[in-house]
């Protein structure tokens, strides 16, 4: 509950009222756009109406439509939130501050979660920044537009409307941020998953630059977005699935209820075609539509301006196979399948990995394929991009602690990282035989060391080891002791030098 003496900020819009807690303020609910309803969903954000008086931002607001999520034995609940939280005015921001007075000329970290482009929001327990704001930053959150009207492709309606709501939020960021006591020109903008993955977007969308001067991506996937035509595919299931054309102005008549749960019925559509790969392989049919990947536009040079701190977990795939109990159970064939679902050369690579990796379990080797699939290979292909540029430095990471839910199982699976980004490992909803960070409790400096490697890489631009180069390629590998290593898993990294999203006339 606030209280007359919690801190007011006036924002462009208008002013707001904040919670304090401790040495820091929370700001709960800033809207950043105007709420998307009706054809608002399908349209580009809009600046919001101001407000007269003080708002209220001492408690959650509402989030982007979405089904609840869950992922068999393991409990998300901290990442993914509660579910749909009711109402249009979804497009905010969450801001943590240690001075709400303006004073300040602090770094700012701006932060989008995941959720596979269908799920999550500011109001996940692991998304709270006190830590940063504890810790000298300006933390905020932002929600976006998810599944049909954040990412579906439709014919009247511009295209990827979830990044444009992160590339709006930026912009308030840009104009809003010094009230809060954060430095408009000193940005980070970092993100996991398909948060990540919309970080990769927005470093390669020219009418973002100047908005973020580092980026951080925590296992996205710099070949991940779809085509035009895969794209299609899914926009013509939907429009089947609610009866209706695939045209703007018939979704727009469509209810957010029917089109939460029509994204819930879009499942094994086949996107493969003549000349592309399912870059999501079946995990998700939504996500950007760009038919050039960022990778490839980095590569170019967009974002070429801009530090990056990229990284993958060692053992992503676990997290979409150990909760459901297919990891022991995997055979040679399910090895198989994951690398016709990805390569053009299955058989090449299912060898490369067995070479990299002799005795392993046939649980293994579908993991580290499909996490390579989904994270991996897009990560190794936007960090050599990037790195090909010498206006910024480029720093690579490997998480490899592994937690030991579900029966010491799950490991440096996908996700495990972020609790020790935002140094809430302490937290009891993420300690459990069935938690996301297991019974156990974590190395003791474990979060700290994880927490202040990112504020440092955020202040600076550096954090804390040899930059990475295409004859290194430098990475650090945390664990419970952190090592820096040459080249991590050189042969399967070889074996997705091309692109994964895209069949090749030649097989490496």
């Amino acid at each position: 509950m606030s209280h007359p003496t919690d801190p007011v900020v006036t924002t462009a819009q208008g002013a707001v009222r904040g919670l304090c807690q401790g040495d820091t303020t929370a700001f709960l609910n800033i809207p950043y756009a105007a709420p998307p309803r009706g054809a608002g969903r399908f349209e580009p954000p809009r600046p919001h109406e101001p407000w007269d008086g003080v708002r209220d931002a001492t408690v959650p607001g509402p989030n982007a439509p979405q089904s609840a999520r869950k992922l068999g034995s393991v409990d998300m609940s901290p990442y993914f939130g509660t579910g749909w939280s009711r109402g249009e005015d979804h497009l905010t921001v969450n801001v943590w501050t240690p001075d709400a007075s303006g004073g300040g000329d602090l770094p700012v970290m701006v932060f989008v979660h995941g959720g596979a482009f269908v799920a999550g929001s500011t109001r996940s327990a692991l998304y709270d920044g006190s830590a940063f704001a504890r810790d000298g930053v300006v933390l905020v959150t932002l929600n976006y537009r998810l599944g049909i009207a954040g990412f579906l492709d439709i014919p009247g309606a511009p295209a990827n409307r979830g990044l444009l709501d992160v590339v709006a939020a930026l912009g308030w960021v840009r104009e809003n941020i010094a009230a809060f006591g954060g430095d408009p020109h000193h940005v980070t903008l970092f993100g996991q998953s398909a948060g990540a993955t919309i970080v990769g977007g927005v470093l390669a969308t020219p009418g973002a630059a100047g908005l973020f001067r580092r980026a951080i991506v925590q296992s996205g996937n710099g070949l991940g977005a779809f085509t035009t035509e895969q794209a299609a595919r899914v926009t013509r299931a939907a429009a089947e699935v609610l009866g209706i054309e695939p045209r703007a102005d018939a979704f727009a008549d469509i209810s957010d209820d029917r089109l939460v749960e029509a994204a819930s019925r879009l499942v094994d559509i086949d996107l493969r075609t003549a000349t592309h790969y399912d870059p999501l392989i079946g995990f998700s049919p939504f996500g950007l539509v760009l038919d050039t990947q960022p990778a490839e536009s980095v590569a170019i040079g967009l974002g070429a301006g801009t530090d990056l701190l990229i990284g993958t977990n060692t053992e992503e795939g676990n997290l979409y196979l150990v909760p459901v109990d297919t990891y022991a159970t995997s055979t040679a064939g399910d090895v198989d399948d994951a690398a016709a679902r990805s390569h053009p050369n299955p058989a090449r690579l299912v060898e490369t990995y067995r070479k990299a990796r002799p005795g392993a379990s046939f649980g293994e080797l579908r993991s580290a394929i499909m996490g390579d699939a989904l994270f991996g290979a897009g990560s190794w292909a936007l960090t050599d991009a990037h790195a090909a540029h010498p206006q910024s430095a480029t720093y690579a990471y490997e998480f490899a602690w592994r937690s030991p839910a579900l029966d010491e199982k799950l490991g440096a699976a996908h996700t495990v990282e972020l609790p020790f980004v935002f140094d809430l490992a302490h937290l009891p909803r993420l300690r459990g035989p069935s938690a996301l960070l297991g019974p156990d409790k974590p190395p003791a400096d474990l979060a700290a060391r994880t927490h202040a490697t990112w504020i440092r890489f955020a202040r600076t631009g550096n954090p804390g080891w040899d930059a990475y180069d295409d004859e290194r390629r430098a990475t650090m590998r945390v664990d419970a002791e952190w090592t820096q290593v040459d080249d991590p898993r050189g042969q399967e990294r070889q074996a997705w030098r091309w692109s994964p999203a895209t069949t090749p006339q030649d097989t490496p």
